[in-house]
């Protein structure tokens, strides 16, 4: 399956209402006094670079897991996934304030579960991030009947999840499907025998990065 026609090109239509009030406010400011204004352009600069983002291109191969979200691996580790219910290799993405907030799918797949827990908002790179704080775990069926899930983690300072995806859509790989605002987490959660192709502290590019390749049998 093709990466998707991206529908949102350049910037995040989550980000054109916090642009346009910046804007707006920034503009007001400007009509008396440019000076006091200059602090007003720099945020407005910084929610542009926040909600940027770019249409990207990524592997077509059908064992290739996809990066979700640019950012750092803070984490490579096999562990139970709590929402398949099952031993999982678990990848973890931290983005901050700088990288680009949107998530796209790992994987081609039907979308078998979604699901939101309401909880705390500890630093998203602190392991205990994953299963403590507010959080939107996806899982998907792959069309070679692997299990991926795929968890959107709020951060220290981020209070809005926004998942798109719904029961029984189908996704491609690099499809866009949600977006956290203001510095979080991804968790993705691999079946066993998911050989890994990133390293801690890797920086990762949504879509064009690979993170790992699923087994070559369904397990």
């Amino acid at each position: 399956m093709n990466t998707p026609s991206y529908p949102h090109p350049i910037i995040a239509r989550e980000g054109w209402p916090f642009i346009a009030g910046s804007v707006v406010i920034a503009l007001l400011v400007s009509f008396w006094s440019f000076g006091w204004s200059i602090p007003l352009w720099i945020v407005v600069i910084f929610v542009v670079q926040f909600f940027r983002d770019p249409p990207r291109q990524g592997s077509t191969a059908a064992n290739a897991v996809l990066s979700p979200a640019d950012g750092r691996i803070v984490v490579i580790a096999e562990v139970d996934d709590p929402y398949a219910e099952r031993r999982a290799l678990k990848i973890s993405v931290f983005m901050n304030v700088f990288n680009v907030h949107s998530n796209r799918s790992p994987v081609d797949g039907t979308v078998k579960k979604v699901t939101y827990f309401p909880g705390k908002f500890f630093n998203a790179a602190l392991d205990k991030a994953s299963l403590e704080n507010e959080r939107n775990a996806m899982i998907i069926e792959t069309t070679q009947g692997h299990t991926v899930t795929a968890v959107q983690v709020a951060g220290l300072v981020a209070k809005r999840i926004l998942c798109y995806a719904k029961v029984g859509q189908t996704l491609g790989r690099g499809e866009r499907y949600g977006f956290i605002r203001f510095g979080s987490r991804v968790d993705v959660y691999l079946p066993l025998g998911a050989r890994p192709r990133v390293s801690i502290g890797d920086r990762v590019s949504a879509t064009t990065t690979v993170l790992a390749e699923l087994p070559d049998e369904h397990a």
